[in-house]
């Protein structure tokens, strides 16, 4: 099954290179070049086998939404040469994450039914169900970890430990709360709910910018708007349009990313699965129709894209 598990060029000009979980990072002087490969991640465990055009679904779904926000908050994007590819400002990015949260779902959720009722600082209500929809959207922030696992934060202790200025912690939260409006508005014009995601921030001279990937599958958690009031009432698992399908098919098998566990086995048909799952999130979040790319020989289609983009 072809796919595109990795990149390693050496493109002119070149300053660094970063491998995230799913990204390859490409640095330039004043630009970064963003590759999606299709390797897949969940409990911060790259998973050992990549899903063809995952990539490209993440890729393209962020563009669309990065385009739809940027009268919101300045956004890092400058180009999508290719369709796994995207191109634009090197900024200096802050060291949380800004996870929001409009639903109990999730990490939030298994905190809560362990009998914590708070959640990085934030405190929730007694007498929540799973995937009830809280009173109104909640931030809760991660460490952003280069290795390993993002850790939880509370506002309290991202400025004691001067993490980010308090001035500029209030306009990332302003953004942060705008743009979950805005990916719940458009969420709902598409039969969907937003249920929780996360932001990333960067700076450069002075003005913040919203960078890397939003309201993907791999950031995000949307419910089907049609059966969610049935479901909650009836206590019915929600039906979801996210990552977590990969995460609850771990689990079932004995794997959350801690030491000792083993990853189990991806087949063929699992990879399809997942990848079929991908492509329906892409149409049904953008309401557009995906057009595979090929996928015979990728890395020369990509590497020709970007130096065409850097000429």
């Amino acid at each position: 099954m072809n796919s595109i598990p990795a990149t390693n060029f050496q493109f002119p000009g070149q300053t660094a290179f970063y491998k995230g979980k799913v990204r390859d990072v490409y640095s330039f002087d004043k630009r970064l070049v963003m590759i999606a490969t299709d390797r897949i991640s969940a409990f911060d465990v790259i998973l050992p086998r990549a899903i063809p055009y995952k990539g490209q679904v993440l890729n393209q779904i962020a563009a669309h939404f990065l385009n739809a926000t940027s009268d919101i908050v300045p956004n890092w994007l400058e180009e999508v040469p290719d369709a796994n590819v995207s191109i634009g400002i090197k900024c200096q990015a802050y060291p949380v994450e800004m996870v929001v949260r409009g639903y109990l779902a999730g990490h939030a959720w298994r905190e809560y039914k362990s009998g914590k009722r708070e959640v990085c600082g934030v405190a929730l209500p007694e007498g929540l169900k799973e995937n009830d929809k809280l009173p109104q959207p909640i931030i809760t922030p991660t460490t952003k970890a280069h290795e390993g696992h993002d850790e939880d934060i509370s506002r309290e202790q991202i400025l004691a430990q001067g993490l980010v200025s308090e001035d500029e912690y209030e306009h990332l939260e302003r953004y942060t709360l705008a743009l979950f409006a805005k990916g719940t508005e458009m969420a709902a014009d598409q039969g969907l709910i937003l249920v929780d995601t996360k932001y990333e921030f960067g700076q450069l001279d002075g003005t913040i910018y919203l960078i890397d990937e939003i309201h993907t599958p791999d950031s995000s958690r949307y419910f089907y708007k049609d059966t969610y009031e049935e479901n909650q009432r009836a206590g019915i698992a929600q039906k979801q349009l996210s990552k977590e399908f990969v995460r609850e098919w771990l689990i079932e098998n004995g794997f959350q990313g801690k030491d000792g566990q083993k990853v189990p086995e991806m087949t063929d048909e699992k990879v399809t699965s997942i990848s079929e799952r991908y492509i329906e999130l892409f149409e049904k979040v953008t309401g557009m129709k995906f057009q595979k790319n090929n996928l015979d020989h990728p890395l020369e289609r990509i590497e020709k894209a970007v130096l065409r983009a850097l000429a």
